[in-house]
């Protein structure tokens, strides 16, 4: 199992498939196994290389804070252990937040970039309902148990069976976060902005949200798509947070889009 080393972190990556490679890199607190829905999708025509963050699963947790600029920092760290001067990012919740990260401070590593269900912190962002926060917190002094199972209201959507949500908690399980590292996480989060930079940003980017996040609200991806020159922003109805489960074929068909549509005119660009 690859292993690199990196700012007093152990930080785990693995690879599959074979293509133009696209760097997928997870939300809070979750491993890179959450992945499991799209990556062998991806990995069928792409050389897919996966990241568990700093704090959780087969990474170190060293103590926190996690700032989002360290977390990308591993990110670039994996890239050029496995030897890639640039790929497609594909970023999930505070995995898009590293994701923005790592392109402000790397255009030149980044081909393209997929924002999913994230936003861009500081003032401007919007806000979810009160009772979120009093949710986020409050984790940090649950179970993993108990923590999994507080956050389903605002992270999946209304119609999604309980029988899909039980498949995304049994992938997890094995690697359900301690509460010290998931504060050190939800710090990192918490201190960050992109916002301010986010008209820097060159790379061809799409811009995917659930209508109905609670956890993060629709409108911070609408926001990200307004600041970043060309932007795509697609909006998936009866989709929440977890959009790879509420509506896996619709995310994953905008996404494959995305990217075909990115290797080909990179194809084209070194044809002249």
């Amino acid at each position: 199992m690859p292993f690199i080393q990196n700012q007093g972190a152990k930080i785990y990556w693995d690879e599959a498939g074979q293509g133009e490679p696209v760097l997928l890199i997870m939300g809070l607190a979750y491993p890179s196994d959450a992945w499991y829905r799209t990556r062998p999708l991806l990995a069928a025509k792409y050389r897919t290389i996966a990241i568990d963050n700093r704090g959780i699963a087969r990474s170190d947790m060293p103590p926190g804070p996690y700032p989002i600029a360290l977390m990308a920092a591993d990110a670039l760290a994996v890239l050029d252990a496995a030897g890639v001067e640039s790929a497609h990012v594909y970023g999930i919740s505070m995995g898009g937040m590293i994701a923005q990260e790592l392109t402000l401070g790397n255009p030149q590593r980044v081909r393209s970039l997929i924002l999913g269900c994230t936003a861009a912190g500081g003032p401007t962002a919007i806000q979810a309902d009160p009772e979120v926060g009093k949710m986020l917190m409050a984790r940090g002094t649950m179970s993993p148990e108990e923590a999994a199972e507080a956050a389903i209201p605002f992270i999946y959507d209304t119609g999604t069976p309980r029988s899909r949500i039980d498949e995304d908690l049994n992938v997890r399980r094995p690697w359900l976060p301690r509460p010290e590292a998931y504060i050190a996480q939800l710090q990192g989060i918490l201190a960050w902005e992109a916002y301010s930079r986010l008209p820097q940003i060159t790379a061809p980017t799409l811009v995917v949200h659930g209508e109905n996040d609670r956890l993060v609200p629709v409108g911070n991806g609408k926001l990200i798509a307004g600041r970043i020159p060309s932007a795509k922003l697609v909006v998936l109805p009866h989709a929440s947070h977890i959009y790879p489960t509420d509506q896996t074929e619709a995310s994953h068909r905008v996404i494959l889009e995305f990217l075909a549509a990115q290797t080909a005119q990179r194809t084209q660009t070194q044809a002249r």
